[in-house]
């Protein structure tokens, strides 16, 4: 994999915090419950557009000059599922066998 970027890391770290602070019990029971359904209710629409966002990228290197291998090795991500990726096969469509000409998991 690529160097590690700090500020990176700092990002995700701070989505994974704020969700986190949405179960906090510091906050009454009700409101926890309100906050959480509600991020479950949003979750299916904020995961396509991270998976699509990541096939993006992943297309914009390939675009870029790099093999999948090279991909691969910047992004810590097997060589099989970069293709993937790419191609826009989703555990979805591999289970039913066929490829989804759109976001990849």
């Amino acid at each position: 994999m690529g160097e590690e970027d700090p500020q990176l890391e700092e990002e995700v770290q701070r989505v994974l915090d704020a969700i986190d602070e949405l179960g906090s019990p510091d906050v009454p029971a009700a409101e926890r419950a309100k906050r959480l359904t509600q991020l479950l209710d949003e979750w299916p629409d904020a995961h396509s557009r991270v998976r699509a966002m990541r096939q993006a990228a992943m297309k914009e290197l390939q675009d870029g000059g790099l093999s999948l291998r090279a991909i691969s090795a910047e992004t810590g991500v097997s060589f099989g599922r970069v293709r993937e990726i790419i191609q826009g096969v989703t555990k979805r469509t591999k289970e039913k066998g066929g490829t989804s000409q759109g976001e990849a998991s």
